[in-house]
């Protein structure tokens, strides 16, 4: 096994689980999300060469940093987005604490859809009004939304993102209409109140997990109806975090267009595991400058951050353009 610093939180949960034993991991499992049990079950199932000292390393670094906890320091809020901002990054936390944190408190039964398999939430959805599919597509995760945008004919899927890029509040009769057609497949009916929708970051965050072929069509027909909206999701497209993606060339030459200050701003901001990234392919001198120089920043404004951010993305944007750095995508595909 790798070295418990290097290991994925998947693989320490998976690890975690298999040591408390069967019955325990089945209750802890229940309070899991669609998409932890996916991750959780595929670490396990990739998990080979478990030694009693592994799994004693994770079990004892969960009880030191459950024993760090001090509930009557924080409240849930605060610590939830302080660990989720730690463990995802600024952009991709946001995206989920809006739909975690906002949540209403009466249980919605749009859970429900994140246990469904992509064809069946579009066999569903292709019968419904395009306002309708375009709801539920917003109340996914991100990519699970794009596999089921992918399935439908190519005139509803320019219809539905742009109906979810207008997005930004749906109301108690939105709500309701989609509580029915839930209850058409689950056997479920549930008011729901409204709900705050980030149209323009649902469509951009969606467009994302689709393939480079369907991004484009569909960007270009956004852009095509509504210029001023299409060019506001293009824009929440490409986050910081995307520079993950880049090879250890791509970021070195990236690096050497990237004036000093904006890279110590932008790093304020971003996970460890980015910042140990652009420290890598720096010399070991260069390194320690950066990180001396971001020390000595102190606190800096947010607008700062992403004002800094924003100016490195536009020199990897131009790069890729001139094709000197690649911009990878998970599928494979380059942007």
């Amino acid at each position: 096994m790798a070295n418990l610093e290097d290991m994925s939180g998947a693989e320490r949960a998976a690890i975690f689980l298999l040591g408390v034993g069967e019955d325990t991991a089945t209750q802890v499992m229940k309070h899991l999300s669609a998409k932890e049990v996916q991750q959780v079950g595929e670490a396990m199932a990739t998990i080979s060469g478990l030694t009693n000292k592994d799994v004693s390393g994770v079990l004892a670094k969960f009880c030191t940093e459950a024993s760090e906890i001090n509930p009557l320091a924080v409240t849930a809020p605060e610590f939830t987005k302080r660990v989720m901002t730690t463990a995802l990054g600024e952009g991709r936390a946001k995206t989920i604490l809006s739909k975690v944190l906002d949540k209403p408190e009466e249980h919605s039964g749009v859970d429900a859809l994140h246990w469904m398999a992509a064809e069946a939430i579009a066999a569903v959805l292709i019968e419904e009004h395009p306002q309708i599919a375009a709801t539920v597509l917003t109340q996914l995760e991100d990519d699970h939304a794009a596999e089921v945008l992918a399935l439908f004919p190519e005139e509803f899927q320019k219809d539905l993102i742009l109906r979810i890029a207008r997005m930004q509040e749906l109301d108690p009769r939105a709500m309701e209409e989609l509580d029915r057609v839930m209850s058409s497949q689950l056997g479920k009916l549930q008011k729901t109140p409204p709900r705050k929708v980030k149209g323009v970051n649902n469509a951009a965050a969606i467009l994302n997990a689709t393939s480079s072929s369907l991004e484009k069509t569909l960007l270009e027909s956004l852009q095509s109806t509504d210029q001023e909206l299409g060019d506001d999701v293009k824009e929440k497209m490409f986050v910081f975090d995307n520079l993950m993606s880049l090879d250890d060339r791509g970021f070195q030459r990236l690096i050497r267009e990237i004036a000093t200050e904006d890279l110590v701003v932008a790093l304020k901001g971003v996970d460890a595991s980015l910042q140990e990234r652009f420290f890598n392919n720096m010399s070991e001198r260069a390194a320690e400058i950066l990180k001396d120089d971001m020390d000595a920043k102190g606190p800096v404004k947010v607008s700062e951050v992403e004002t800094a951010q924003k100016q490195i993305l536009i020199n990897a944007q131009t790069l890729a353009d001139e094709g000197e750095i690649m911009l990878g995508r998970a599928s494979g595909d380059y942007v």
